[in-house]
This record gives structure tokens, C-alpha cells and sequence, in this order.
């Protein structure tokens, strides 16, 4: 029936982890050699000695000496070493070994008791091998002499079992009131005879119960003496003491007290220990005089709670009596607590959840009591916690997911203490690190670069670089740049540019003109290697820089006509008076496109003089009649660049002097009414066309919005050789800045001419787009027209003189 309920109880220990049940109980032999089955644990636990195996099966002992082992590939429990109950237990009744079997993965432990049974393989043993009684020749039949009886280290029927006398005589026997005694009596059956037989000699022989059975002696002598009548007494019959674990040596434990009626040397008592258990006389002495017991050794409460001493008072006349002590052992905290670890995982990956059991350990102490109660804690820990499983047994457990990158290794300090005072404490360190996992993508340091590059520049040229670093470690922070489409739907990032995929250095691979591609922007990636690959993104904007690369362009007057129009200077014009303008562009910016004027050669170099700034031709003197007709002026444009460029500019200019102010016809009324309806043609003709250039202007600007509406809607274009020039066609190297308006007013009756330089119109079309077409456009619209003062010379047939024209 006993079998069954440990059967169940197995059952429902493997059924459910960490079942608290009553424990396995096993029995063995003393003396069994090491290696001798005690049992098959396996299979009393239910399992395969490969599962058993498996999760890593072990004996944890609270004394912390392992007596038995498991077979790995049995399971079965086998003896470690060679067992001796009675250095074990001594002589207590029953003898029993526990400890826990901890399996791991999962976690369950099992209490198992081995009980060691005991075999005779002890003889008994008399305290002394000979024996020597002083009795009086008076002594009654019936009296008894008290002597120290034999031990046997063996318990139960391997115990003594009775006492005998060898050779037999008629004057005493031997008798053992019980088996526990610590001493047995000798019994005189009748009187002594001095005279007869002065001293008596025999063989007292203690045998136990084993099979084969075995015996001890001790030799008796007896001295038969006269008149001494009267044998000390103890107060006590037993006597018992308390004494610290930690007293001083010769520290006194207890004083026995004997008193003997006698006179005399008869009455003269002396103190001796004349038995013991174990090792305890070599722990206490006692003075033969005053009875006093010290401690000739240091105790220890852990080996021995108590001590069993006896003590015989023997008088002057060599009468005796015994007396049994006993010691007790108190015990004091002077053992710290103990940490037995079962399992640890020393490395954790950074992504394990809370919850995840680091380590298994028991702590034990072997003070007993309140010295005995520990508690366990740990120091200045946020990330792990304790939590107890199954009696003195603990796991440490993560309670926060850990982070590689805020702390690669963590050092857990395990503080277990005692309830003693002082406590005792002890303290046991786990260092936990922690394994990288790919959970940082690359960050860049800046959050957008900017970089320059010159126009022109060399094929290969380095220009710059970015830099991504990753918090990870070994091959996740290891860092790799490519260049990628700003949107998943664009096409291939520019070739014209590159980055190398090891230290992010950018580079343009071929040379960019500035006035097709003024700024380019690209979309650096920086991918680490873990796997998976983490990945972010920067942009990178690439200006190009202007060089002076673009000669000046003159747009007025224009130089590829033939033959050249000319500028008509009448002779009443005064120095100031504006002659002619010329009007040059440069395609490159800055102060690469700062252009100024000078006169380079002229028929008459001091009659004219050119503005450096406007490029405004006027009269630094009045005409004279010496002055040639025909002026033809070289003018020279330079931009502002290092080094500057420059382009020229030829003029025709005609002179009319006197001689050609005489021919003019006087006006007649008839010719004022001629004026006056050429006026009102011209006026006309202007209205209708500056509705023309409107139309024209929306024309364009709607035409623009639909392309950028097209733009929108496409791929984003990288590549250089995909950016539009918007130059005109008359000035291919370049743009001009504005649309500019001038007003040419020629007018005989107030003998003076003016050339306006007017605002610019169209002001919210951007430069690029708006200033060329209207330039272009001005150009195409508008011709110059060649003007003279005479009849003949007008185009118009109505255009009469003093008329104002008014032209782009």
C-alpha cells in the first residue's frame, strides 16, 4: 500500500512541475562498496534514462557533500563513496541521507531520503581492558560494584545483547538493567574472605547480536579489602549543562558533586571520566578534585548537539559510583549562508522578453534555528529579480527587455542573509552579457549635406563626404553607402554622381555646366549588414558653382545683320544726348555676368563716349560740320570674371549736319495733318501689337504651367543631359536678366532725340524662362528699324517728323 501512495505521488510530482510531495525513500547498507545501485530513479520517476539525462539531472545535498550520483546513461542512483553509518549518525536510531534531485528544463525537484541500514561491523568495546575493584571483606551478599559497560558503535540487534563472566565463579555475577546503559554492575552472590582468597581475578565478556555475533573483554581483578562500609553518592544522577558553540577552551561547562560518609582517607573522593561516546572525552576534562568539567577542545553545534560524559567518584577506600552528564551544545551563528548555484546562462540576446530565467540556485545555511532562516535580495538591480520556486531554491529572472547599446553587460550581485545576531551574509555575483541583434538602423550626423562642386571640374572629383555610424556592434554596425532613387517609382539616381560604399565619399563623375544644371539633389542610403539589414536615408545636395566660362553676348545692335543698321544723330543734338545703347548678356552669374562698357575704337574717338555700367553711347561734344558723316563706333563688353571675357559691339552712326538740316522740308498744314494721322497709325499699330505680345504671353505662360503639370506627373530627372536651356536663340552662351522696354523719340521741332531705358515688364515669370522668350520674342516682333530725317528715308510712308515710336 506504501509502494502504491509513492507510485501516485510520483505520478503527479512528473505531472506537475515543482509539486511538493513527500519525498522518495530509499534504504542501503552501510559499507557498500562505491559504486553499488541503490536504485533505478528513472524509472521510479517515469522516465527514459536519456530524458533524465537530457535535463541535466543532479543531486544537490544540503550538508554539501554528495554521497550518492546519478548514472548518466542508466539513471540510476549509485553510491559516491563508502558509507559508515555510525561516524554518520553515531548512534542515533535511525539514520537518514536527504537531498534533492533537481531536473532542469523544466524546472522540477524531487526530496529523496536514503535510509542507511546498519551491519555489524563493530565489535563491542570496554572503556578499559582491565579493572581493578577494591571491595571489603564485609560487603554484603547482593552488593554491587558499578562498572563502566562496553559500547558497541552498532544500533539495534547489531547492539550489545548480553554480558557474561569467564571463567564462572560462586561470588559474583554480572548484571545489565537495559541495553542503553552506560554502565553494568557486578552483583556479590556471597561474602568475601579476606583470608581465603585475598584477590580474585576474571573475564567479563560483552556480546552483540549480529550474525556472525561479536564480543568484547575487559579483564576484572578484585582486591578484597577490609572496612570500608560506605560508597560516595552523587547529588545527581545526572547532571546537565548548556555551554555556547563558540566558549573559550578550559571554559568551565558544569561541577560535579559526590559525598561519602566515611572518615578519612575512606572518605577522601577523587572525580574521573570514565566514559565516553564518540570523541567526546578528547573534547572535555574534569578535575579529580573539584569535580569541574572544562572544555579541553573548541565545540562545534554543527557536528554535535549534545554530548553524553560519565563520571565515576572514587573514595579513599576504593569505593565508587557513577554519575551521567550531559552537555548541551547551543548553538550560535558562526556559519554564513551559502549559495549552491544549479544552472546559469552567462549570455542573453538583447531581445529576450522579460521573464527569461538566468540562473537556478539553492542557498543553505548549517546554523540552525532563527541562525538558519535566509533571505535572498539583490543589489541595485532594475533588470533582473528573484523569485522563489520551491523552498530554498530561487531563479533569477529578466524583468525589463535588456538593451545592448545602453548596457553590454550586466553585473548581478545575489546577497543571501541570515536572521542570526549579528546576520551573516554572502554574496554571489553573476555577470550576464549581453549579444547584439540588428535593432539600430545607421544615423547619419548631419540631416542633410550640402556640397559644391565647380563647373568644368575634372571626371572623379571628390567633393565631399557623409558618414552614418550604427550603435549595434560587429557586423550589424558595419556600414555600407549606396546611392538610391528618392522615390520608389523614380528612376536610377544621376550617373553623374557616386558615392563609395566604404567611407561615403561623394564624387562627380564627369564635368557639369553650371547654366544647364545649377543644383542637383541625391538620396544617399547608409545600410548596415545585419540580417535583417537596417537602412535610412539623407539627402544630399550637390551646387554647382559658376566659373566664368561664357563670354559676353551683344544683343543690340545686333551684329549678324548685313548690312549693320545705323543710329541717326541730328545736328542740333547736344553732349549728353543718348545716341544708341548696347544691350549685352552674360550666361554665366554672379559677378561672372557683371558686365561693363568701353569705347574700343571710333572714326571720331572724342565725339562719343560709352557708359561703363549702362552701355549708353552719347555725344561728349556737338556735332560740327567738320565731323564725318558716317561714324562707326567699336565698343567693347567685358564680364567680371578671373579671368573676364569680352566681345565687341560695332555701331554705324550717321551725322546729320547742317547741310542735311537745309534740305528739310518746312511743315504746311497739310503736312500736319499728315503728322497727325501718322500719329494716330502708329498709335493703332502699337495698341494692336501690344495685344499681340499679351496673347503671346499668356500663350507662354500657360504652355509652362502644363509642362510643369507634366514634370509633376513624371520621373524626377537626375541627369544633366535631361535639363532644359531656356537661352535663346540669339544668345545661345546665355540669359538675359530682364525683358527691357525703350522708347525712341526723334523729333524735329525740338532739335533733340532721347533713347529711354524703361523698366522691366512681365515681373512674376522667372528669370530663366520669362527674360528670354520676351527678349526672344522682342527680337522676332520687333526689327529694328532703320530711321532717317528725310522723306525718302521713312519706312512708313505716313511716319511724319517730330513722331514718337515706341518699340521693344
Amino acid at each position: 500500500m506504501a509502494a502504491a501512495r509513492q507510485v501516485l505521488c510520483l505520478w503527479a510530482l512528473l505531472g506537475v512541475p515543482r509539486v511538493r510531495c513527500e519525498p522518495i525513500r530509499y534504504s542501503v547498507a552501510e559499507e557498500g562498496e562505491s559504486g553499488s545501485v541503490v536504485a533505478d530513479v528513472a524509472e521510479d520517476l517515469g522516465l527514459a534514462p536519456a530524458e533524465l539525462s537530457a535535463r541535466h539531472a543532479r543531486i544537490v545535498s544540503p550538508a554539501g557533500r554528495h554521497h550518492f550520483r546519478i548514472e548518466r546513461g542508466t539513471g540510476r542512483l549509485v553510491l559516491a563513496e563508502q558509507l559508515d553509518r555510525e561516524q554518520m549518525c553515531g548512534r542515533s536510531p535511525t539514520c537518514t541521507l536527504a537531498f534533492e534531485l533537481v531536473l532542469v528544463d523544466p524546472l522540477q525537484i524531487v526530496p529523496v531520503e536514503v535510509s542507511v541500514e546498519d551491519i555489524n561491523d563493530h565489535s563491542p568495546v570496554f572503556p578499559d581492558e582491565r579493572v581493578t575493584f577494591k571491595i571489603l571483606e564485609t560487603s554484603d551478599p547482593g552488593s554491587r560494584f558499578p562498572l563502566a559497560a562496553a559500547q558497541d558503535l552498532d544500533y539495534g540487534i547489531n547492539g550489545i545483547q548480553a554480558f557474561s563472566i569467564v571463567p564462572g565463579n560462586e561470588y559474583f555475577t554480572v548484571v545489565s538493567q537495559s541495553k542503553s546503559d552506560k554502565y553494568i554492575e557486578l552483583v556479590l552472590q556471597q561474602p568475601l574472605d579476606r583470608e581465603e582468597q585475598p584477590e580474585l581475578d576474571f573475564t567479563i565478556i560483552a556480546t552483540d547480536g549480529g550474525s556472525p555475533p561479536k564480543s568484547g573483554t575487559t579483564q576484572i581483578h578484585i582486591i578484597v579489602l577490609d572496612v570500608n562500609d560506605n560508597a560516595p553518592v552523587f547529588t545527581q544522577k545526572v547532571y546537565t549543562g548548556q555551554i555556547l558553540e563558540n566558549a573559550p577552551v578550559d571554559f568551565v561547562v558544569l561541577r560535579v558533586v559526590a559525598n561519602d560518609a566515611d572518615e578519612g582517607v575512606n572518605g577522601d573522593i577523587s572525580y574521573h571520566l570514565s566514559q565516553f561516546v564518540g570523541q567526546s572525552h578528547f573534547l572535555f576534562t574534569i578535575n579529580s578534585r573539584t569535580g569541574e568539567i572544562r572544555i579541553a577542545k573548541s565545540l562545534d553545534f554543527e557536528t554535535a548537539h549534545k554530548h553524553e560524559l560519565t563520571v565515576q567518584a572514587v573514595d579513599g577506600g576504593s569505593l565508587s559510583t557513577m554519575c551521567n552528564v550531559v552537555v548541551e551544545v547551543v548553538d550560535v551563528n558562526d556559519n554564513a549562508p551559502e549559495v549552491v548555484v544549479s544552472s546559469f546562462r552567462s549570455s542573453l540576446p538583447e531581445n529576450e522578453e522579460p521573464g527569461t530565467v538566468v540562473a537556478v540556485f539553492a542557498v543553505r545555511d548549517q546554523d540552525s534555528g532563527v541562525n538558519g532562516e535566509i533571505s535572498c535580495a539583490l543589489e541595485d538591480q532594475l533588470s533582473f529579480s528573484l523569485r522563489s520556486d520551491y523552498k530554498n531554491y530561487y531563479e533569477l529572472v529578466t524583468v525589463s527587455t535588456l538593451d545592448r547599446e545602453e548596457r553590454a553587460q550586466h553585473i548581478v550581485v545575489v546577497t543571501a542573509a541570515d536572521a542570526g545576531s549579528p546576520p551573516l551574509t554572502t554574496t554571489h555575483t553573476f555577470t550576464v552579457d549581453i549579444s547584439d541583434i540588428n535593432d539600430n538602423a545607421p544615423i547619419f550626423n548631419q540631416t542633410s549635406y550640402t556640397m559644391f562642386v565647380h563647373e568644368n571640374n575634372v571626371p572623379a572629383l571628390l567633393v565631399g563626404a557623409v558618414n552614418a555610424t550604427d550603435r549595434d556592434a560587429g557586423s550589424n554596425a558595419k556600414v555600407s553607402y549606396s546611392l538610391v532613387p528618392a522615390h520608389p517609382a523614380e528612376q536610377e539616381p544621376c550617373s553623374c554622381v557616386s558615392v563609395n560604399s566604404e567611407n561615403g565619399h561623394m564624387f562627380v563623375l564627369r564635368p557639369l555646366d553650371y547654366e544647364q544644371l545649377k543644383q542637383l539633389e541625391v538620396v544617399v542610403s547608409a545600410t548596415d549588414a545585419g540580417s535583417p539589414a537596417l537602412s535610412s536615408n539623407v539627402t544630399v545636395r550637390l551646387m554647382v558653382v559658376d566659373e566664368n566660362d561664357n563670354a559676353p553676348l551683344v544683343l543690340h545692335p545686333a551684329q549678324n545683320s548685313s548690312p549693320p543698321s545705323s543710329e541717326v544723330v541730328p545736328a542740333w543734338a547736344e553732349a549728353g544726348d543718348l545716341v544708341s545703347k548696347v544691350v549685352a548678356v552674360d550666361a554665366d552669374s554672379g559677378q561672372n555676368s557683371w558686365l561693363s562698357y568701353e569705347l574700343l575704337k571710333a572714326t571720331e574717338p572724342g565725339l562719343f563716349a560709352v557708359g561703363a555700367q549702362s552701355g549708353e553711347v552719347r555725344l561728349r561734344r556737338p556735332l560740327t560740320d567738320r565731323d564725318t558723316v558716317k561714324q562707326k563706333l567699336i565698343v567693347l563688353v567685358r564680364d567680371n570674371g578671373r579671368p573676364s571675357l569680352s566681345a565687341t559691339a560695332v555701331l554705324s552712326v550717321l551725322l546729320l549736319n547742317g547741310l542735311w538740316d537745309s534740305h528739310l522740308p518746312q511743315q504746311s498744314p497739310a503736312a500736319e495733318y499728315e503728322d497727325s494721322s501718322l500719329t494716330t497709325y502708329l498709335i493703332v499699330s502699337l495698341v494692336f501689337v501690344s495685344l499681340l505680345f499679351l496673347v503671346s504671353a499668356v500663350a507662354f505662360v500657360a504652355c509652362k504651367v502644363c509642362k510643369r503639370k507634366d514634370l509633376s506627373s513624371g520621373h524626377v530627372l537626375y541627369g544633366a543631359s535631361n535639363v532644359q536651356s531656356y537661352v535663346a536663340n540669339g544668345a545661345a552662351s546665355g540669359t538675359l536678366p530682364h525683358a527691357y522696354c525703350y522708347e525712341l523719340s526723334l523729333t524735329t521741332g525740338s532739335g533733340n532725340s532721347e533713347f529711354k531705358f524703361l523698366k522691366p515688364i512681365l515681373p512674376s515669370l522667372t528669370m530663366q524662362h520669362c527674360n528670354t522668350e520676351v527678349a526672344d520674342n522682342s527680337a522676332e516682333q520687333f526689327p529694328p528699324l532703320p530711321i532717317t530725317v528725310g522723306d525718302s528715308d521713312f519706312e512708313s510712308p505716313d511716319m511724319q517728323p517730330g513722331a514718337q515710336f515706341n518699340g521693344f
